[in-house]
């Protein structure tokens, strides 16, 4: 005979036809329910994992992973300070930059912006820029010309091409003849400029350094230093010590620019996580169900193996063996389906956009403009391991219930 027979007459009750076809839909549903609930878990903590790398990227190609500043905003002796930094092991570059507040106007309309000059030959070592424009690049940001790169959605906005001129107004007055004015500057627009987040692209514009020195009249100073770090993981303790060494200046790092917004990220997945376990817990609920069903039509069986010899335990087996491969099928078939989805989500969202002629993801309301996913070996075992510990949970008491079955009582009216 099959050894041990508790998972030879599990399995056996698990492929029989039974008499009772209601008890099989049930089944079937819990099965159902339990692919269901690890797909969509899967799926929907695979798109969270990369919608958070996605922004964290994005973000840090513009902000610098730590920032070195002036007293009142103007950094003076800024060559000294990148000598400074660059001896600190964990700083991969550095450069100078400008920031200020401003508006553009083009052909009537007006966007408030904010203005960054900076270092063509320095800027790529500390961020990642995407030009979109034909033969555009930071080196066309010549010092004295008045170029300006626009982001993509601000240039679109405004309605201004490569060659156009706008008109940068920031906030300070000058005293002219006419009275008092905002201070002004015609600027040449050289193309657009693509971060792939819309915070950045409707609202940043580049000029050289120098250019913008001369436009809030800073002189040979600048706003700061920005530093790229082999491990931008690290930014607060790098710049804890970078505080401790240039205790005169101002040292920030992105985490303190950022950090509500990634907790707030990592909170939304976890909250996720727990609202999404519920399908999965209703499933094994089902499996109660369908076990205290099966209990009842089985009295008779249950009633000759315990005359048969059988001990609580083994009867108890049984239907601990039946419901575990209720939920182990349905734990893989939902591995499999949220793998799958989840590899090829990036393709599903563009066709169904596409099919349906909408726009799922706007970039001005979720940030980005596409729906990223990235698989992670961890969240799959503990959400496989979260679901088969709820259906073998799930078979207990059925089975508890099976092992007390009195064979007298149960064989009396058979």
């Amino acid at each position: 005979m099959f050894k041990p027979y508790e998972v030879f007459i599990g399995l056996r009750y698990t492929r029989a036809k039974r008499r009772n076809h209601f008890i099989s839909f049930i089944s079937l549903v819990s099965m159902a329910g339990i692919a269901l609930g690890v797909m969509a878990l899967i799926t929907v903590i695979s798109v969270m994992n990369g919608f958070e790398q996605e922004l964290r990227s994005r973000i840090l190609g513009m902000v610098a992973h730590v920032t070195v500043s002036g007293d009142g905003g103007a950094l003076r002796d800024w060559p000294a300070v990148q000598q400074a930094v660059a001896g600190e092991p964990e700083v991969l570059a550095s450069a100078p930059y400008v920031e200020t507040e401003a508006m553009i106007s083009f052909a009537g309309n007006a966007r408030g912006v904010l203005v960054r000059g900076i270092d063509p030959a320095q800027e790529p070592q500390v961020a990642e820029l995407t030009l979109n424009t034909t033969g555009t690049t930071l080196g066309a940001l010549a010092p004295g010309e008045f170029g300006i790169i626009l982001g993509a959605d601000l240039g679109r906005a405004l309605g201004a091409r490569a060659g156009d001129k706008v008109t940068v107004l920031i906030p300070e007055a000058s005293a002219t003849p006419a009275g008092v004015l905002p201070r002004m500057k015609r600027f040449t627009v050289l193309g657009y400029f693509s971060a792939g987040m819309y915070e950045y692209d409707s609202a940043l514009a580049l000029v050289a350094l120098g250019d913008a020195q001369r436009l809030i009249r800073l002189g040979d100073a600048v706003s700061g230093v920005r530093l790229r770090l082999d491990d931008l993981m690290r930014a607060p303790l790098v710049a804890q010590r970078l505080a401790q060494d240039l205790p005169y200046l101002g040292v920030s790092d992105w985490t303190r620019q950022h950090v509500n917004f990634f907790r707030a990220v990592r909170t939304e997945k976890t909250v996720m996580f727990i609202i999404l376990s519920l399908i999965v817990g209703v499933a094994a609920f089902n499996i109660i169900s369908t076990l205290v069903m099966m209990v009842a039509d089985k009295r008779a069986d249950i009633a000759i193996l315990r005359t048969m010899g059988a001990t609580p335990a083994s009867v108890m087996g049984v239907f601990v063996v039946q419901g575990a491969v209720i939920g182990v099928v349905g734990t893989l078939l939902g591995v499999i389906g949220g793998v799958a989805l989840s590899l090829n989500v990036e393709t599903l969202v563009p066709w169904l956009e596409r099919t349906l002629h909408v726009s799922l993801w706007p970039s001005d309301v979720y940030y980005i403009s596409s729906l990223p996913s990235q698989l992670n070996s961890r969240d799959v075992a503990n959400i496989t391991g979260l679901a088969l510990s709820l259906s073998l949970l799930a078979t207990l008491y059925p089975a508890w219930r099976a092992a007390r079955t009195d064979p007298a009582e149960a064989l009396r009216y058979e």
